[in-house]
């Protein structure tokens, strides 16, 4: 058999595989996730003002990773390459830094006066 006969035989990605995209998507979208959550968190305590910056860094991480998956992605939903991850993960972390952002604006007020 040559190789361009075993390409056309590999089967479709299913519903369910976890591929190399998917997963760096879960991974980005969950950086984002968790930047929403510690972002949540400096709002409940002002006085923070270092929750406001691991909130961001952690929103910047996951829209970044979700910007190079869909950059990466040859297909679109359901082909295996983590695109609409991508976008959940590029969503999020955007979330993730303008509650970061209100955070930090909201302890550098408190703390000026």
């Amino acid at each position: 058999m040559s190789l361009p006969h075993l390409l056309t035989v590999l089967a479709p990605v299913g519903a369910y595989d976890l591929t190399s995209g998917r997963l760096w998507s879960l991974v980005a979208a969950l950086l984002g996730l968790a930047g929403v959550a510690v972002g949540g968190f400096a709002l409940a305590r002002p006085a923070s003002a270092m929750r406001a910056v691991v909130a961001m860094g952690a929103g910047l991480a996951g829209a970044v990773g979700g910007v190079l998956v869909v950059a990466a992605a040859e297909g679109g939903p359901g082909t295996g390459y983590g695109i609409v991850g991508g976008y959940v993960a590029l969503v999020v972390g955007l979330a993730a830094l303008a509650v970061g952002g209100l955070a930090l604006a909201r302890s550098r007020r408190l703390t000026r006066a």
